[in-house]
Order: structure tokens, then sequence, then C-alpha cells
């Protein structure tokens, strides 16, 4: 009996692999009113600037936001912030609206996700191993080694789901999605071949261990592409080889698709004040 549900097919295996979410986070990228900044004395920049550093710097300190000086026409600060919940995601914009510095800052993109884990490899062998031993998929039993497996793995990938936001000089972000089109279709595949490709593609990024940190962040039903891709270096040029590479892939050759990238520099929130007056600290 067991041979015979070995040996059939991947589509009678459930489609939807297991996943694990951790912090939310939320990006925010402002264009600076530099115009109206240069009309104020010297005295009142410094201490709208002051403000904001003081504000930002506890949850800095924290690691839970960080703030970038943007590259490029798309915009000039971007703040990340990783949280509990939503709902303190939501209080660190309703923080920020509510200081002086923000009457400087003209939003002009936004991006919500939560931290996620995919679990393709154990999704994969959790329900090859329940359909062997006859376990009737989303019957009582099945839910509750489905619950036991996602307790274990959520335990010991703890760290993973709730980092600070690496200290990296450099930040690169962008939005992905899955194709979805009828000639080529990421969710009609079978999970064992999906698993099989993000296997291929996590490969690529583990030789890139230790020169990049990745943290994945899945936005599906909270904004408009599926996932959120955070990359974090001290060299942005492992930001090119990393994707170009990857994009030889399977998964992203033919069924990925990407959104506008975003690069920024780090800038600590005690050097608010040297940001506005042109000039960013050297690296360490």
């Amino acid at each position: 009996m067991a041979s015979n549900i070995a040996t059939q097919p991947a589509t009678d295996l459930p489609a939807v692999p297991l996943t694990l979410e951790g912090f939310s986070v939320l990006h925010q990228m402002f264009r600076f009113n530099w115009e109206k900044w240069r009309k104020l004395e010297d005295a009142s920049r410094a201490r709208i600037a002051q403000a904001a550093s003081t504000m930002f710097t506890a949850a800095e300190d924290a690691g839970q936001t960080a703030l970038y000086s943007m590259l490029g026409h798309k915009g000039d600060l971007m703040i990340a912030h990783f949280r509990d919940t939503f709902d303190d995601l939501n209080a660190a914009e309703l923080q920020l609206n509510r200081i002086e510095f923000q009457e400087f800052l003209e939003p002009i993109h936004s991006y919500v996700s939560v931290i996620e884990l995919g679990l393709y490899d154990s999704s994969v062998k959790l329900f090859r191993g329940l359909m062997e031993r006859g376990v009737v998929p989303l019957s009582e039993e099945w839910n509750k080694e489905v619950q036991d497996t996602l307790h274990r793995q959520r335990a010991a990938m703890f760290p993973r789901l709730y980092p600070k936001i690496p200290s990296s000089r450099y930040l690169c972000f962008y939005p992905m999605d899955r194709r979805r089109g009828e000639d080529k279709n990421w969710y009609t595949l079978p999970i064992e071949e999906r698993q099989r490709q993000m296997e291929e593609h996590g490969m690529v990024g583990r030789r890139y261990a230790g020169k990049v940190q990745q943290i994945i962040t899945g936005s599906i039903g909270f904004d408009d592409w599926e996932w959120g891709v955070d990359l974090f270096a001290d060299d942005p040029l492992i930001f090119k080889k990393l994707i170009y590479e990857m994009r030889f892939d399977e998964v992203s050759a033919v069924y990925a698709q990407f959104g506008q990238f975003f690069v920024g520099v780090r800038l600590p929130a005690e050097k608010l004040l040297d940001w506005t007056n042109g000039t960013l600290p050297k690296q360490a």
C-alpha cells in the first residue's frame, strides 16, 4: 500500500507549501523638500533635525528602524521598519507624522509585508510522509501534524523570523511576483517541481553567504506584489552579481517578474542633520 502511494504523481500532494511568518515590515520612500528646508534659519534646521534624530535613534538602537539616503531620482530618503505587528507599524507611521520633520517629507512609495520563510522541503517531506501513512489531507490528524511541524520550525528559525535590521552600509529593496500567465503559471506546477526549482535557486544564494544578507517578506494580500526582497551588503556590487546570477535559474528565468529597485546608503539617525547639509558619514 505504501509503495503505491509513494509513486503517486506529485499533483496528489497539497499545492500550498507551509510558511512561517515573523516581523511585520514597512518600507517608506520619501522625497525631501530641499527648497523649503533651505529657507529655514540654521537654528530651526538644527532643532527639527535633532528632534527627528532623537525619535529615530531609539528604534534604530533596537534594530527595528533604519534610514537610508537613496540613490537616483526615485526618492531621497528610505525608512525601513521591523515591528511585531501591523499595529506597531502604523504607530511608527503616526509617530513620524507628529513631528515637524515630516513637513519636509513627501511620500512617494511604500511597501507593507511580513518576514516569510517558505518551507518547501519540509512541506514535501511532511505531506508525502502523511500520505504514505494514509492520513487524509486536512483531517484532524493531518492538521495536528502540520501544526507540530510549524511549531518546531518556528522555534528553530526564530532568529531569522525576528532579526534586527542589518547594519550593512547598503540596502537594495525590490518587490517581485511569480508568473500567473496562460503560458507559464508558477501556481499550476506540482509542489515537488516548485520545491526542486526553489532548492536550485537557494544554492546560488548560499554561495554569497557572508557577503550579503537577504530577508524575504511576503506581501500577498498586503501590497501590489507577492514578495519583497531586502538585500544588505557592504559592497553594492554584490547586489548586481547575485541578482544577475540568480536570473539564470529556471525559477527566475521562467517564472519571476520584478518591480522597481530601490537602493540606499545607510544613514545613522544621529547624522540626520549632516545629511540635510549634504554629507554622509564615511564607511567604517
